[in-house]
């Protein structure tokens, strides 16, 4: 018989990282046909202001998450539960109830880690026995390698399997044509932890340089960071002809943004493996990032961009003079990038080793 899997995962909306590889998942005919498939949306949240917010609808939402998985699990025999969980903080509070009622009724169970923070939380009372409880006798996919200094306390490192993360491709491929003037690219939500006010501080570092160029954030508004502070922030740096915000663009308004763009920015200071970056690659945009999670798998330094310090506009500065220097390195990088999204970074790729993993660990 075709074995049946429960997946509970955050699905989108919101849009972030791991509910986009849930949803590939959720969406995926190769996994579907594979294995019979049971979804649960694990998010309490369905808007990214709600993220972070305590609400007494999130706390309905989460009830009925947690009864309808019970009713999966009463209904249904799994040969396995696949969760995407967070591994920190309140997030990973609300998500482990999910895991250890899964393993009352299932031996195999599977984690996929699209976020870090466990680090920090170990030493904790409550994570210090409830982390363990919760990690024992599962399978944890990991983004790569670089990430596991993070949960190697609580995770041994034979329970570990490795999975890049990869995206679909854009069909046709648009063309461009370099700007007259360079634009630079931010592309994510509105947060500090995204670099946003690292990337300004470079862009006045450029200025004062004397350099031309246009830098546009595409992205959605946050209780840290709304369009009106981000205008004043431009404004203090006097950016208020060289930097704009255009705000929250899907679809076709998305890619004319990456299609008008020369640099891809994205000084990241809290990410695991920022999808953002293969979608720059796919538009043979060279990625100026951090060493920050699983960059380094994704950006080859001074390849397909460069790797700048975090927390340092003046790096970052520099690392954009180099490509802003010299246009022929934007086009050799840009297509050195595209190159290495085609060979590791595929939505093809990723399901193959998703089913991969599925099938050694279900003696397939």
């Amino acid at each position: 018989m075709t074995p049946r899997i429960l997946f509970i995962v955050p699905l989108p909306p919101p849009i972030h990282g791991s509910a986009m590889m849930c949803q590939y998942i959720h969406d995926s005919k190769l996994i579907n046909e594979s294995f019979r498939c049971d979804y649960v949306n694990l998010s309490t949240s369905r808007r990214m202001e709600e993220i972070g917010n305590r609400s007494l609808v999130k706390v309905f939402r989460f009830i009925g998450s947690y009864f309808a998985v019970l009713w999966h699990l009463l209904s249904h025999r799994y040969a396995a539960c696949y969760l995407a969980i967070t591994c920190h903080g309140i997030g990973f509070l609300k998500d482990a109830p999910f895991v250890l009622l899964c393993k009352l009724f299932v031996k195999k169970v599977i984690i996929h880690q699209h976020n870090k923070g466990m680090a920090d939380d170990v030493d904790r009372w409550l994570y210090r026995w409830l982390l363990p409880l919760v990690y024992r006798n599962t399978t944890v996919i990991l983004l790569s390698w670089k990430l596991y200094p993070d949960i190697e306390r609580v995770v041994k490192r034979d329970q570990v399997v490795i999975c890049p993360n990869g995206i679909p491709d854009i069909k046709p491929q648009p063309s461009r044509l370099p700007n007259p003037v360079p634009h630079l690219l931010f592309l994510s939500n509105l947060l500090e932890s995204k670099g946003v006010i690292d990337l300004l501080d470079a862009c006045k570092i450029l200025k004062e340089r004397g350099y031309r160029f246009v830098c546009n954030f595409v992205g959605s508004e946050t209780h840290e960071i709304n369009a009106e502070r981000f205008r004043r922030e431009v404004h203090s740096r006097e950016l208020d002809q060289m930097v704009h915000y255009k705000g929250s663009k899907y679809g076709e308004e998305k890619v004319r943004q990456f299609v008008a763009t020369d640099v891809f920015v994205f000084p990241s200071c809290n990410d695991c493996f920022p999808l953002v970056l293969l979608e720059a690659m796919q538009y043979s945009l060279p990625v100026v990032s951090t060493n920050i999670g699983a960059t380094t798998d994704i950006v080859k330094h001074k390849a397909t961009g460069f790797i700048a310090e975090m927390h340092s506009p003046k790096n970052l500065a520099d690392k954009i003079s180099q490509l802003l220097d010299n246009p022929i390195s934007v086009q050799q990088m840009g297509k050195e990038g595209r190159k290495r999204y085609f060979e590791f970074f595929t939505i093809d790729k990723y399901e193959d080793r998703i089913k991969i993993i599925f099938d050694n660990i279900l003696n397939i």
